[in-house]
């Protein structure tokens, strides 16, 4: 491959560029336009943050969301450039050690382009439909055969290969990289950086549940070893978008939560010993390095310290909002975000570098907990909420019927989409088709909005059918 210099790298594409209309625009504002241009975008509007799409006016979709994260990393993004120049691209010594503003920006608005309908319902029931799909074509393919164990984990393996699984972020690839439609190409053909910057998990889905399928870890994986970048590694760019998703989640789905009275800014709610012990019960079940070896009650003082400031704040601004909780709740969140975006910094990490809170010269593991805090508390007081869990019931039904009624590859195909369905006919001609027919059904109910999910559910089990006449 002839040598590029870390422009061209990070500005290359997978595909190369049929109009030249447009190339009077930088390279990052076309990207930026696919992105906010495309129906995936559109749909985020129709997507769950925590309440349901549709519950109210105020509450958060993922639209609102993905703008939010991107308004804090385009500007953490400047703060970084101004305190290392390093970083620069004309600095830097490996394009993905580089931060773009508008690289940040763009990662940010396609972070959670793969969500599916109803949240993290959503992806866990139609994640758990693949596996029962692995486990029933496995049983199938070595019923009446003599095998060992060993050579029935090999049936499975294939049967996973196959089939794969589902993931929000591995969807989020399959979207921008395949599903959307440009010119003659699959996908937004969207530059290297901006595709590196929105991937969150670098490995394979063989290695990584949360990791990519792989049509699109093919490619990715290329740029990766163009880059050279280490093994597990993420750009700083990822890392940066990655880290303002949680400061924007611990910052702004408690304000809705305050809101929506799911949350009470006072002694009792914030000390209340149930509240507490649900907090420290999901931060028992993450996987972050930073509470490696903590117990349930080193945990405990930790969600009670956070607790206090959290009160402490909103009792300082409380008075200077002259006691307008509305005012409050605003002024809260933007001390909490303010103060998380000021502790960024980037530091050395190995033979790579990190992006994340430091204090002095060093990582801040102690600011990464409090997030972390903050984070598990609008969990257990939205997500947990009796409403939301049915909500929940509700979604994980109508997801498995929906899937009941596509399976059939020969009965369903005059319910779904014609398009669907030209589109499956010209992956199967390809000497490397992507889809099998199951996939491909979970990618049509995963492109869903909550509210298109409960029309089709509708339509088809005849609980309230709109006019025929309202165009899918």
């Amino acid at each position: 491959m002839l040598y590029m210099n870390i422009k061209d790298q990070r500005e290359h594409r997978q595909y190369p560029e049929q109009t030249k209309a447009d190339a009077s625009r930088a390279t990052y504002e076309r990207d930026y336009s696919r992105l906010i241009h495309s129906p995936t975008f559109r749909r985020l509007q129709g997507k769950s943050q925590v309440f349901g799409a549709g519950t109210g006016d105020y509450y958060r979709t993922r639209l609102t969301h993905s703008l939010e994260v991107a308004q804090i990393a385009r500007e953490a993004a400047k703060s970084l450039v101004r305190a290392y120049p390093e970083v620069t691209e004309e600095q830097a010594g490996n394009p993905g050690l580089v931060i773009d503003p508008e690289v940040v920006e763009c990662a940010a608005i396609a972070h959670d382009f793969g969500h599916p309908p109803f949240g993290h319902k959503g992806e866990e029931v139609l994640d758990g439909i693949l596996e029962q799909l692995i486990k029933d074509k496995t049983k199938e393919a070595v019923e009446g055969l003599y095998m060992n164990s060993e050579q029935i984990q090999d049936v499975r393996t294939r049967m996973r290969h196959k089939y794969e699984h589902f993931e929000g972020n591995s969807h989020n690839f399959r979207l921008i990289m395949f599903l959307e439609k440009r010119e003659n190409v699959d996908g937004l053909n969207l530059s290297d950086a901006v595709l590196l910057g929105i991937n969150k998990y670098p490995f394979p889905g063989t290695v990584n549940k949360k990791g990519l399928y792989k049509h699109e870890w093919s490619y990715i994986s290329e740029i990766r070893n163009e880059w050279g970048i280490p093994a597990g590694k993420r750009t700083l760019e990822s890392q940066l978008m990655d880290l303002c998703d949680d400061i924007a989640y611990s910052a702004h789905d408690l304000e809705d939560g305050i809101k929506a009275g799911k949350i009470e800014v006072h002694e009792h709610f914030l000390y209340d010993p149930y509240i507490i012990r649900l907090i420290i019960e999901k931060i028992m079940t993450l996987e972050d390095a930073f509470w490696q070896g903590w117990d349930a009650d080193r945990i405990r003082l930790k969600v009670e310290e956070v607790m206090a400031a959290f009160l402490h704040v909103w009792k300082e601004k409380l008075p200077y909002c002259e006691h307008d909780f509305s005012r409050a709740r605003r002024e809260v969140k933007a001390f909490w975000v303010s103060h998380f975006v000021g502790s960024l910094g980037v530091i050395p990490d190995g033979d790579w570098k990190k992006v994340t809170f430091i204090k002095g010269q060093e990582e801040d593991f102690d600011m990464l907990r409090t997030v972390s805090v903050l984070k598990s508390f609008a969990w257990v007081t939205m997500i947990r909420d009796l409403r939301v869990q049915r909500l929940q019931k509700r979604s994980e039904w109508m997801i498995k019927r929906l899937w009941d009624a596509f399976l059939d590859p020969v009965a369903s195909k005059s319910i779904i989409p014609s398009d669907w369905l030209q589109r499956f006919e010209r992956d199967q001609a390809s000497p490397n088709p992507i889809w099998t027919w199951e996939h491909m059904v979970i990618d049509y109910i995963a492109g869903m909005t909550d509210a298109f999910a409960e029309k089709i559910y509708n339509e088809l089990y005849g609980l309230k059918v709109g006019s025929i006449y309202d165009l899918d």
